[in-house]
């Protein structure tokens, strides 16, 4: 399967958080993809899929789109696509005309106080909601009490692999 990454940076503080963001991500879902093959529910029929190379020798193309923005990209994206009038963190838009794939959004603010309040480094908090919301693009999902432990376990693994501590282990700092 052949990975295609984009990187969209609208907000110019990402950079600035985490100057080697654009290389990074791409490590990421390159690991993430290796390593979330199993799973294919979502998947096409084999007509609709875009392949490289000659017919029916090529590789599959899964194409992501990583756009980095704020709480108020982020907000409009939730309300007009969820109907929740808040920002939040992640969010996954699998690409029905040219599946597999799609967008992963995530927001600058939102990441940056939940990796503040769970006591964790920012970059690896964005790391792991960019792979949370990738793994949605491959079909996991959360749901239920099974999917919900199969989908952590496989962010857990891939994290690990990164040399990433496990991100549900949360550190709430506690003021006094």
């Amino acid at each position: 399967m052949v990975l295609i990454v984009e990187v969209q940076i609208e907000t110019p503080a990402w950079r600035k958080a985490w100057p080697r963001v654009v290389a990074e991500t791409k490590e990421l879902l390159r690991v993430a993809l290796a390593d979330s093959g199993g799973k294919r529910s979502q998947l096409p029929p084999s007509s609709k899929i875009r392949r490289t190379g000659k017919p029916g020798h090529g590789e599959l193309n899964f194409e992501a789109t990583v756009v980095l923005a704020d709480d108020a990209r982020l907000k409009d994206l939730n309300a007009r696509f969820r109907r929740k009038d808040k920002p939040t963190n992640v969010l996954s838009f699998p690409d029905g005309d040219n599946p597999p794939g799609g967008g992963i959004a995530l927001s600058l603010e939102t990441i940056s106080a939940e990796a503040e309040a769970q006591g964790k480094s920012f970059v690896n908090h964005a790391k792991h909601m960019i792979l949370h919301g990738f793994l949605h693009l491959r079909g996991y999902d959360h749901d239920r009490p099974r999917a919900a432990r199969l989908m952590e376990g496989l962010e857990i693994a891939i994290l690990a692999r990164m040399g990433i501590p496990n991100p549900y282990l949360i550190e709430t700092k506690t003021r006094a």
